[in-house]
């Protein structure tokens, strides 16, 4: 019986402690690099382990690290460690990009702006990524910017089993987008709680601010839950609680794939009338830093998940044919089996 070999993850400071947590359900490790900075504050990488030959799979989320790095710096580390992989004569390298940073500036709102998304697509291609596996992608378009293959994987099944754990499913609560262009998401999300959909209207009179002019759907007597894909100043939101409570709405809950919280976010929301922020982990957020307010759901499994399919060749997709069961390992059998390579044997890594 031929078999598979298991892949090799890397990190970058991001994002340190998914990548671990992706390693321990995928039974391996975080490969070991040295990822730090020189003295005059350009970005420092080492691999220090053979990759020749090897599936090598990078998590890097580009936004600001918990040591202090800035989104910039998360990049360059991403974009090194690629680099580094590729001089290294790795078989493949696939970017596993939990936040794609920059995916706001997807096109030009008026002259003289550059589209910066397209920039990072190609800037990753030219830095010798193969592939691209992200979450939840500001605009399912940013795809196109690509000549490579993409994965945008989807947290929705996570949110929606947590959020079904919580009882808040069904006639009781209605989904709630808080902008026209969310509104796909909403329908996805109220077809897998089997609920109705509202829509919030608004405009943005300058980048970061936004005034709510209008709400289209019943909400009165129900929970208002706002769904998202990113939460970056908070203001949106905030207002639209307000707006949704002046309306009737009984109580008011918000998820979303991204929990940026730039800014002042974290008061801004904690003092707003809603009642609970729930986010996933593709950014480096801590529950105990955030507040009691806000619920940070893990999504290792699915990115451990997709990197094993990817590596067997196997369809992604089957991971979101069920809409809302939650993601588990797969049950090893003889013809799925990815086997540890002896570079791989478990062990404490150094990760810089």
């Amino acid at each position: 019986m031929s078999t598979i070999q298991k892949p090799l993850l890397f990190s970058g400071n991001s994002n340190i402690d998914l990548a671990r947590e992706i390693a321990t359900r995928m039974d391996t490790r975080v490969g070991s690099a040295l990822v730090d900075k020189f003295k005059n504050e350009e970005c420092r990488i080492e691999i220090k382990e053979n990759v020749r030959g090897a599936e090598v799979f990078v998590l890097q989320s580009i936004c600001r690290a918990p040591n202090g790095n800035s989104v910039n710096d998360s990049l360059m580390e991403l974009l090194l460690m690629i680099d580094a992989l590729s001089r290294a004569s790795a078989y493949r390298i696939t970017a596993v990009v939990p936040y794609y940073g920059y995916a706001k500036q997807d096109k030009k709102t008026k002259g003289r702006e550059p589209i910066s998304a397209k920039l990072v697509a190609n800037i990753l291609e030219k830095a010798g990524a193969k592939r691209l596996v992200t979450l939840d992608l500001h605009a399912a378009q940013i795809q196109g910017f690509f000549d490579l293959p993409v994965d945008n994987l989807v947290a929705a099944p996570t949110l929606c089993s947590y959020l079904k754990t919580q009882g808040l499913e069904g006639n009781k609560i209605v989904v709630v987008s808080p902008d026209a262009g969310g509104v796909p998401r909403a329908e996805n999300f109220a077809k897998r709680l089997h609920s109705d959909v509202a829509i919030v209207f608004k405009r943005r009179p300058e980048p970061d601010v936004s005034e709510v002019t209008t709400i289209v759907g019943d909400v009165n007597g129900k929970i208002a839950l706002v769904v998202d894909d990113m939460i970056s100043t908070g203001g949106t939101l905030a207002k639209a609680a307000e707006a949704l409570i002046k309306r009737g709405a009984t109580k008011v809950v918000t998820c979303a794939t991204h929990g940026i919280f730039a800014g002042d976010a974290v008061r801004v929301l904690a003092e707003s009338p809603i009642e609970r922020i729930i986010v996933t982990n593709t950014l480096p957020n801590s529950e105990t830093l955030l507040g009691p307010k806000f619920k940070v759901l893990s999504i290792a499994q699915i990115l451990a998940d997709a990197i094993k399919r990817i590596t067997a060749n196997r369809s992604v997709s089957e991971l979101f044919s069920k809409d809302d069961e939650p993601a588990t390992p797969a049950v090893a059998t003889p013809d799925n089996v990815l086997t540890l390579p002896e570079v791989l044997t478990p062990a404490t890594s150094a990760t810089g």
